[in-house]
């Protein structure tokens, strides 16, 4: 056997091993070739070969890194429903976003960085971390001062502190009749009632809120007046500073959910920009960059701050130390921002794609957005076409998952686009598609 092919062979047993862990870097090939006593050609060989493998990345300037391992391929629609096309939930991560997010952590790695991060952290945060998160959540119409922005762990946690910090246990938060399902879990958390407030083609009806409140009060409302989820809808200013106006009127404060809110790129103004004093802006990282980076941002009222803190303090919901000084990072160099323009980019293309694979349905979405709502067929019920669809391993989400109370569920489905890859995706949506204009009762199971 080959001199470079018996060194990359003990090489990889050492990857498969655990004894060279992914992200490891080897040696300069320089100093290998000293270190096992070979030709400085034949070390190049054994990179080259292992490299062909799969088992380690070269990135110029700065070397080579033992990858990590992939993950299995996206399953084809004819296996077995267990090999899942998930297009429940939403996990947007562009090509090259290791390689991008990898340079951002330099700064991080050095010692005196990195005994800071890996210190307690307060719901305050950091002063970087607040610079960079008010820069970040700037808008038309809105610019946080620093001083106002405070942290959770992820968006869920900033949206439960702020819920904890308006709505006492047993009180009641309006939501729309079709709305975020977390939430519903958070109220159930907190001892809250959610109460459905009805909608139209431009988001939460403000007369309708007031109707809520007139039969019982409300505490507060959370509101995702952009790219709202399921519907996709984005509320037109107009509407927003009529939302604004019945705040104040009613006396109520908002919890303006803004997640989605970086994939339009501009828009109209925030609610928080309409009401100032009667919202609290929530946001998160993990939607502009991966699932696996977690931040949340809050922004109150100055008046509600010591609530907000408080509440997120009490349920242990404050951030980590190395996700605020690696955020602010990533903020500060621009590199949020790229991801952001891939992930717009990413967006649109898989609407394109959905758009081509399901023409001619009853589909509701936003050129932006990663998700679409989906009104089926008379001749199907949601349940049935989620089952019909699941037994070809393809995972959609019924319109009961974001009803509240006992309202019934519309006849339809919401199809997340952001996790499978695009070929995958179209093949599932047209298989989708070729259900939808079936008859549910050729498509039941034996």
């Amino acid at each position: 056997m080959d001199d470079f092919r018996r060194v990359a062979d003990e090489l990889a047993a050492d990857i498969a091993a655990g004894r060279l862990r992914p992200g490891e870097r080897l040696p300069p090939q320089r100093a290998f070739a000293r270190r096992r006593g070979i030709a400085g050609s034949t070390a190049n060989r054994v990179y080259r070969e292992l490299a062909r493998r799969g088992l380690v990345v070269g990135e110029v300037g700065r070397g080579t890194f033992v990858r990590a391992a992939e993950r299995p391929p996206g399953p084809a629609l004819t296996e077995p429903a267990a090999a899942r096309v998930d297009l429940e939930l939403n996990h947007p991560v562009p090509p090259g976003l290791g390689a991008l997010l990898a340079e951002g952590l330099e700064r991080v790695r050095r010692p005196d960085v990195l005994a800071a991060a890996l210190g307690p952290a307060g719901v305050a945060g950091t002063a970087a971390a607040r610079e960079a998160a008010a820069e970040l959540l700037a808008s038309p119409g809105l610019r946080p001062d620093p001083s106002e922005v405070l942290f959770a762990g992820n968006g869920r946690q900033a949206v439960a502190g702020a819920v904890a910090a308006l709505v006492p246990a047993g009180g009641r938060l309006g939501v729309e009749a079709l709305t975020y399902p977390v939430i519903k879990g958070i109220a159930a958390r907190l001892g809250v009632t959610p109460v459905p407030v009805a909608m139209d083609g431009h988001g939460l009806r403000p007369d309708a809120l007031a109707e809520a409140h007139r039969a019982a009060p409300l505490a507060a409302v959370y509101v995702q007046p952009t790219l709202h989820n399921p519907s996709g809808t984005t509320m037109p200013r107009e509407r927003r500073a009529e939302l604004a106006g019945a705040l104040e009127r009613l006396g109520l404060h908002a919890v303006e959910d803004r997640v989605w809110a970086f994939l339009p790129g501009g828009g109209p103004e925030p609610l928080a920009a309409h009401a100032p004093h009667r919202t609290v802006l929530v946001d998160s990282l993990s939607k502009r960059l991966a699932p696996g980076l977690s931040l949340g941002f809050a922004v109150p009222p100055a008046a509600l701050a010591g609530r907000l803190a408080a509440a997120l303090r009490s349920g242990a919901w404050g951030p980590q130390g190395f996700a605020l000084e690696a955020a602010a990072g990533w903020i500060a160099d621009g590199t949020v921002e790229r991801v952001v323009r891939a992930k717009r980019a990413d967006a649109a293309s898989r609407q394109r794609i959905a758009a081509r694979c399901l023409e001619g349905a009853a589909v509701r979405s936003d050129p932006c957005s990663y998700f679409c709502w989906w009104e089926l067929p008379q001749r199907w019920r949601a349940e049935t076409f989620v089952a019909a669809a699941a037994r070809r391993g393809i995972a959609v989400t019924p319109a009961a998952a974001f009803v509240v109370g006992g309202a019934a569920a519309p006849r339809a489905v919401r199809l997340g686009l952001a996790s499978p890859p695009p070929d995958v995706l179209a093949r599932a949506l047209r298989t989708l598609a070729g259900i939808a204009a079936g008859d549910p009762d050729d498509d039941a199971p034996d």
